[in-house]
């Protein structure tokens, strides 16, 4: 970690900016985003990031000397803001100006990625509490998984998302990554423990998420079933496909959000436990979370306070206790 040094700054914010996120030619400048917020947040102390793991370090280095911490990237430069903050214990609000390939939290939960709309959103302060997952104790803000494509957010190249944003996925993933593993690759057999429950059998792929939206639209919720503050992760698994072929017409149940519970289940939860016979990569938020035989997932209700319009997806706090007590 890097040494850096820095005290309690009362009322003052953190900017933390990625310079290699999101499409070049797109990308605002540095100097351009700090003249549209120092009018609403005066003195900024901007920090630039200089290698992949590094707004991590300075959200856990400075997190706790500042009362707002904003984060100018994408999403996984959101993840390792956050999961600096959770991890020095820091209580800052939390500023996300998305400038990323996909910036598949921002659309979910109501983030602007117009960068003059965004500006005004901060100004007016309006934070709401959101729930962070851990999976073996490293965070992720709103997707982890295994399986098929599980690489296809970090092994697709920067140049590449860079230039064609979402279409960037699809290419990479679907033609050169997914079809091809499938028809090559058996399912793995999990046991798979939650909330008190057990279920073991053959699956292909599994995902935990706090959103309607991810992998820039590939995987989609249906509203009804997402908040993003009550405490529960929804949990996607797909079982054993006879044929690559069947990955089309489950594309079309998940949809059309019909999940059988033969190739698609849906479960919800807090906390998960899944357990393969032999290391199973994961992807956390688009980026390589590693290869485990035990993966214990938790759900952090209210981790952070955010900055969004909360006007979908959010339940009110004594609506979150109502649902919890109705359990």
């Amino acid at each position: 970690m890097s040494h850096i040094v820095d005290l309690y700054q009362p009322g003052k914010t953190l900017l933390i900016y990625n310079p290699r996120a999101g499409r070049s030619t797109a990308r605002p400048q540095l100097s351009e985003i700090v003249s549209l917020l120092q009018p609403s947040f005066g003195e900024l102390v901007v920090q630039t990031t200089l290698h992949p793991g590094h707004a991590r370090e300075l959200a856990q280095t400075l997190g706790k000397n500042y009362d707002t911490v904003i984060c100018c990237g994408g999403d996984g430069t959101l993840n390792e803001t956050i999961d600096g903050l959770l991890a020095a214990g820091a209580k800052a609000k939390v500023g996300y100006i998305p400038i990323g390939s996909t910036n598949d939290l921002a659309k979910n939960i109501g983030v602007p990625t117009d960068l003059q709309q965004n500006a005004r959103q901060l100004a007016r302060g309006e934070t709401h509490g959101y729930d962070v997952g851990q999976l073996n104790g490293r965070c992720f803000t709103y997707f982890a998984s295994f399986g098929p494509g599980v690489s296809v957010s970090y092994s697709t190249p920067q140049k590449m998302k860079n230039a064609l944003g979402y279409s960037a996925y699809m290419i990479n993933g679907f033609l050169f990554q997914v079809i091809p593993t499938l028809q090559q690759v058996k399912p793995k057999h999990i046991r798979i423990t939650y909330d008190g429950h057990v279920i073991e059998d053959d699956f292909y792929f599994g995902a935990v998420s706090n959103a309607y939206s991810v992998a820039g639209g590939m995987f989609r919720f249906s509203e009804r079933d997402v908040r993003f503050n009550d405490g529960k992760f929804e949990v996607m698994l797909v079982r054993r496909l006879r044929h690559a072929t069947q990955i089309f017409p489950m594309l079309y149940k998940m949809h059309r959000h019909d999940y059988d519970g033969k190739t698609l289940l849906l479960l919800q939860a807090k906390d998960l436990t899944f357990e393969f016979s032999d290391p199973v990569p994961w992807t956390l938020d688009g980026e390589c979370g590693g290869s485990v035989k035990t993966a214990e997932i938790h759900v952090i209700q209210n981790a952070v306070q955010i900055s969004c319009d909360g006007k979908q997806g959010f339940l009110h706090q004594t609506a979150a206790v109502k649902r919890k007590e109705s359990r």
